[in-house]
């Protein structure tokens, strides 16, 4: 079972009452019952499901949270290749779409176009991440843009040139590029 669909199975009011009292220690169904308020059948049934994708384990009528299927599941999330959305909804012609998906693999950033003109839907696309009207320190704009490329420093730099982050006393704020409900034609 793919991670996102072990996690989708917290989703579930049963099973994230259960897992939840599960995380704060090792219960039986009798005490899961008592702590969740559910009755000994919804308790079993969301333990059942939760074994079988293998976020719970029992030994006897004790159950256990497995932290160490949780942390392999974050592990597996952060490795995922992520879609470069929400460009769509930022108002991205197809060009424009055409441009990112020449030069990103998913989240990744593989060259920082050397044209102007692309280099610019780039940076566009890397200065959604940043909140209008927010401060951000220096080391969050790094790790921010350090998520999509090694050579955090460059696109930094290109992001202040281009007016779409301004700074002062290494403290950054987002002025310039595209904002959620305002669209270019």
């Amino acid at each position: 079972m793919h991670a996102v669909e072990r996690l989708k199975l917290l989703l579930d009011r049963d099973r994230l009452a259960v897992a939840g009292a599960l995380a704060v220690e090792s219960r039986t169904t009798v005490e899961l019952a008592d702590v969740t308020g559910l009755d000994a059948r919804r308790v079993l049934e969301a333990v059942g499901s939760l074994r079988a994708a293998g976020l719970v384990s029992s030994d006897g009528s004790t159950h256990r949270l497995d932290v160490d299927a949780l942390r392999s599941i974050a592990s597996e999330l952060v490795d995922a290749d992520l879609p470069m959305d929400p460009v769509i909804g930022y108002g991205m012609n197809d060009d424009e779409r055409e441009v990112l998906a020449r030069y990103f693999e998913g989240r990744t950033l593989t060259t920082i176009p050397t044209s102007r003109a692309k280099r610019l839907i780039v940076l566009e696309r890397l200065a959604l991440e940043f909140d209008v009207g927010k401060k951000y320190a220096e080391e969050e704009i790094n790790s921010t843009l350090g998520a999509f490329n090694p050579d955090w420093s460059t696109l930094r730099r290109h992001l202040v040139d281009e007016g779409m982050l301004d700074r002062q006393n290494n403290v950054y704020w987002r002025s310039g590029g595209r904002v959620p409900g305002i669209y270019r034609g």
